[in-house]
């Protein structure tokens, strides 16, 4: 087993690990066949993810939520990182995007249902995990300044944001689970069924 760790990253090791659970499922992710996988020993991933399988959890979960084109490898550990990004993210957001509120928060739910899908394999652990990062801060600002453009206030605007969350963690959860139907609907009808939702949920919420 080569000791040459050069290379090897946080998000090395969560994208192989996604691999893994992809082909055996999240059972079949242990520290010693993730490092056969990277062709290190399982210790190497500690000094990643020196509190262990968990930790690794948590930050897989923080990846496939990622609402970034590459996903982002942030776990618990970086919460104070997260924290003191979170103004600079609303900043960025609010000066950068000026797309109707509608088209922003359709545009970040098609790209949260692709990454879903992508990560089909890990979804049984953001049942437990909701992991805070610069990625989820920046989503926060974005739900907010959107709803509030809606014309919501306050506790409405929360709870718009949980039942957007909800739509779209729900919606691939039914795809995913009804997918081996011999009636399941291809891709496109799987994205036209999501898309009528969405609007018909965006339309009811405000």
């Amino acid at each position: 087993m080569s000791r040459n760790y050069a290379g090897l990253s946080r998000e090395r090791i969560i994208i192989e690990a996604l691999h893994i659970i992809a082909g055996r499922g999240l059972g079949g992710l242990s520290m010693r066949r993730l490092g056969d996988a990277l062709e290190v020993e399982a210790m190497a991933i500690y000094h990643h993810f020196p509190l262990g399988k968990e930790q690794l959890f948590n930050a897989i979960a923080a990846y496939v939520t990622s609402p970034a084109p590459t996903g982002a490898a942030f776990d618990d550990e970086d919460e104070e990182a997260s924290d003191s990004t979170e103004e600079e993210t609303e900043r960025v957001e609010e000066e950068l995007d000026t797309r109707p509120w509608d088209v922003r928060l359709t545009m970040w739910a098609e790209a949260y249902r692709e990454r879903l899908l992508a990560y089909s394999g890990a979804l049984s652990l953001l049942a437990h995990r909701a992991p805070h990062t610069p990625n989820s801060a920046a989503t926060h600002a974005l739900m907010h300044r959107a709803f509030t453009e809606a014309g919501l206030r306050g506790d409405d605007v929360v709870r718009a944001s949980d039942a957007l969350h909800s739509y779209c963690l729900g919606s691939v959860v039914h795809q995913v689970r009804h997918s081996a139907d011999e009636d399941a609907p291809d891709e496109e009808e799987s994205t036209t069924r999501f898309t009528f939702g969405l609007r018909a949920l965006l339309r009811g919420l405000v």
